[in-house]
């Protein structure tokens, strides 16, 4: 049925009155309407009074119908974009997680309707010194929109800004400003950690995480990634930080953070991100053409009350 041209099943109230306590509109008998929501999309599981629809790849939400009470319409979402990728041999950064929204009391824009969910991918890795790992893409649903992790910093390539932001190399090459870790982007992520500029094994910065910034670097050791955070609706970690490189096998690579950080390298490549996790990749070490580390997918992950 519908009311001036709007279908019931996408109207919460009329004239301030919730629907669910009209039995009829301009003498007509409105259908009764469902207690729940009804959705599709994702993969579907059922935790307690609650169905939790997950995407790990860019799908649509697609809303039926509205459910006649509307507390039951408040849904609970989880944006994570893609981690950004480690920087390139030469004691490079960790990337930065990717960004990360979390809101349990949400109110669909649009009603009942059909909703894109974009996820972001991982930032890519590259052997270049003179580049910064790749940043990752953003992730976005309704009108959240999560940002993409920040690369690591190479030996001659800056940390780059993101969600979650990369950290800086062991050594800069000509320049100090090489060591340096990014700022992250408030109420997404955290900074990356600064490297080291000193001997004997140079540790670059960890990539910044959600929860706290990329570690700093020291003269052995690379800085481990910044932590991610727990999620409030699936109790699985997001959003860690990658770890930072160092020199030689001798010194002590960083980890990476919880929530999908890959450990920064250490006589070789730094460790790619957890897919669909958010987490920024680990910096690579000096030796040969060692590649950072890529970043992690991200993920959406939507819940609503439905017993």
């Amino acid at each position: 049925m519908k009311i001036n041209g709007v279908n019931t099943t996408s109207i919460s109230k009329l004239n301030g009155t919730s629907l669910s306590l009209i039995s009829k509109f301009g003498g007509v008998s409105l259908p009764a309407g469902s207690s729940y929501m009804v959705a599709t999309g994702g993969t579907l599981t059922q935790v307690g009074n609650y169905k939790i629809r997950t995407f790990t790849s860019t799908d649509n939400f697609v809303v039926t119908q509205l459910a006649s009470s509307a507390p039951n319409n408040i849904i609970k979402i989880l944006v994570v974009a893609g981690g950004g990728a480690g920087g390139g041999k030469y004691v490079a950064g960790g990337g930065g997680a990717g960004g990360l929204i979390e809101n349990t009391s949400y109110s669909l824009s649009s009603g009942a309707t059909t909703y894109a969910v974009i996820i972001g991918s991982g930032g890519t890795g590259n052997f270049n010194y003179q580049l910064p790992g790749g940043n990752g893409t953003n992730s976005s649903f309704d009108s959240n929109v999560s940002i993409g992790g920040g690369g690591g910093a190479s030996h001659q390539a800056y940390a780059q800004i993101g969600g979650s932001s990369g950290g800086g190399a062991g050594l800069g090459n000509g320049s100090s400003s090489y060591e340096l870790g990014a700022a992250g982007t408030a109420g997404q992520g955290s900074s990356g950690g600064n490297g080291s500029g000193s001997g004997p094994y140079y540790g670059a910065g960890g990539g910044g995480g959600f929860s706290s910034s990329g570690g700093a670097g020291t003269g052995s050791t690379g800085g481990n990634g910044g932590s991610g955070v727990l999620s409030a609706i699936n109790s699985n970690y997001y959003s860690g930080g990658g770890g930072g490189s160092v020199y030689t096998t001798s010194g002590t690579a960083g980890t990476g953070g919880i929530g999908g950080g890959g450990d920064g390298g250490l006589g070789g490549d730094g460790v790619s991100g957890s897919v669909n996790t958010g987490g920024g990749g680990g910096g690579a070490e000096r030796d040969g053409y060692a590649t950072g580390g890529n970043g992690g997918s991200g993920i959406i992950v939507i819940a609503y009350y439905s017993p």
